[in-house]
């Protein structure tokens, strides 16, 4: 079964570089660690692509469509059809000292911003760097080995899969989606409430379904905040001791009468 445009498919991929096998992207972890491109936080999984909506290189998409679900197919892209070809123009010699009096530490290798654009550093001496201005694939040939996962059939698992497309640092199955009457409601789970930008996520999860599930009218998003449970406090019964006995007051002894006084006639 081959694929057409529109069709939300997941893929794994690995990009290589033809000209020295130098892997560059890849949806593995364990790819990312061997060829020392892991980064924390990065989420490696299948990626969704939405065929003909240019959400990976032009060349690539228009190969999605003839692949066949779970199969391995191996696509190659020229520098003219991948990242164009280097421009001599684009690379330029720059004064060490502006760099410094920006706070910019220059590294061979390294890619830095200059003047709002992004640059990798070619070269450093007698007081100037060079930076190189064009993509860092521009000029290659690139070969990616990719596999179609799956396929999304269902609205649900097209909706779950732009919600993680936004929010790909909380699991997809988090979410509680309910559609009724053409309406969509997106039950938010507690994770998502201190996510940094996701308010900004939510709106685009929303121009996303609106786009490419027009049949739905309306999209709400539900946070419920829930209360701390109150702690329960066990009472012990303790034995209540018995009251000591009040100590006696001594008795004083009582003081013998005296005799009475003979009266003389």
């Amino acid at each position: 079964m081959t694929f057409q445009k529109g069709d939300f498919i997941l893929i794994n991929y690995t990009g290589k570089v033809k000209e020295t096998n130098e892997v560059f992207d890849t949806t593995y972890e364990e790819v990312s660690k061997k060829e020392r491109l892991h980064k924390e936080g990065e989420t490696y999984e299948p990626k969704l692509v939405v065929i003909g909506e240019g959400w990976v290189l032009k060349s690539l998409d228009d190969a999605l469509l003839d692949m066949e679900s779970e199969k391995e197919a191996i696509v190659e892209i020229s520098a003219d059809k991948g990242f164009g070809q280097r421009d001599p123009e684009k690379i330029k010699r720059v004064p060490l000292r502006q760099l410094l009096a920006k706070e910019i530490n220059p590294i061979i290798g390294a890619r830095i911003e200059y003047q709002g654009k992004m640059a990798v550093v070619r070269s450093i001496g007698a007081g100037r760097v060079l930076l190189d201005f064009n993509p860092p694939l521009a000029g290659r040939t690139l070969i990616y080995e990719v596999v179609t996962q799956k396929k999304l059939d269902s609205n649900e698992e097209k909706i779950l899969a732009l919600v993680h497309r936004r929010v790909p640092v909380v699991e997809q199955e988090k979410f509680k989606i309910t559609i009724q009457n053409n309406d969509l409601t997106i039950d938010m789970p507690e994770d998502t409430f201190y996510v940094e930008g996701i308010q900004i996520a939510k709106r685009g999860i929303a121009m996303d379904i609106q786009k490419y599930l027009p049949d739905l009218a309306q999209t709400q998003f539900i946070e419920t905040f829930k209360a701390e449970p109150k702690p329960t406090v066990t009472y012990t019964p303790t034995q209540t001791p018995e009251p000591e006995p009040a100590p006696e007051s001594p008795t004083e002894p009582t003081p013998e009468a005296a005799p009475a006084e003979e009266t003389k006639a």
